[in-house]
């Protein structure tokens, strides 16, 4: 497989911005095969505003660049920031199977800005079997969101797709979602799946914690034990059980 050593960048890559802004400009240092995955090194200079965040994707000739590349990680995605020595890792053999050829990739990137901000604070808990009312803001309340949860893996756990973007929703998490921290929901725009953001980590609990359970059993224990072993108020002798009676 041959692959051609240069990316072609988007014109215009920063149209978005002002003109009055500082210079803002993206160099691709290098690639490189690791492995059976193809790693590409940039630069994304953005002057005094480095504080701002890009929607940076990487495509393929392969589709003639219609979609993003999907199986890539690293510096890629919603919420880039700038800097030096950003990386993008590309599984070629997932995304395109035993692929030979030539292929060339392009870079494509925009200032990022998410289609909704979300009300949740890191580390929020969430119990199972119980609903939570989530709400977020918009600049446009309209449409239709998909949200998903994800474990700390990046595995779906759940989601419910074509909810009303109206800016609130009732979360109710299934009592067979494992308990645990690194929990992230998932919210995405469906007229643009490229439109998504990712809540801080939340954590999920149990709907009854352990411990009280335990105590719970621990109690009823004692009380059947007390009724067996216990006979009347005046009595300090267990009562005998009834003799079972012969069927005629």
């Amino acid at each position: 497989m041959k692959i051609k050593k240069y990316l072609l960048i988007v014109i215009g890559l920063f149209g978005l911005l002002h003109s009055n802004l500082f210079a803002q400009n993206i160099n691709i240092d290098f690639i490189e095969f690791v492995g059976r995955n193809i790693v590409v090194h940039y630069t994304l200079d953005d002057g005094a505003n480095s504080n701002r965040q890009f929607l940076v994707q990487l495509y393929s000739s392969q589709d003639n660049f219609s979609t993003p590349l999907t199986k890539v990680m690293g510096d890629v995605g919603s919420e880039v920031t700038a800097g030096f020595d950003k990386k993008i890792v590309w599984d070629i053999t997932k995304e395109l199977g035993a692929y030979q050829g030539t292929i060339s990739l392009e870079l494509r990137g925009r200032v990022y800005v998410p289609f909704v901000k979300l009300g949740l604070k890191e580390n929020q808990i969430f119990k199972r079997g119980k609903n939570y009312p989530i709400t977020w803001t918009s600049g446009n309340l309209s449409g239709l969101v998909n949200i998903e949860l994800f474990n700390k893996d990046g595995e779906r756990i759940w989601g419910e797709n074509n909810i009303p973007n109206v800016g609130k929703y009732d979360l109710y998490l299934p009592a067979g979602i494992r308990k645990g921290n690194d929990y992230k929901l998932k919210f995405t725009n469906v007229k643009d799946r490229n439109d998504a953001v990712f809540s801080p980590p939340i954590s999920i609990k149990p709907k009854i914690p352990f411990a009280i359970k335990l105590a719970t059993g621990l109690v009823l224990a004692g009380a059947a034990a007390y009724v067996v072993t216990t006979g009347g108020s005046n009595s300090n002798e267990p009562t005998p059980f009834p003799t079972p009676i012969s069927p005629q």
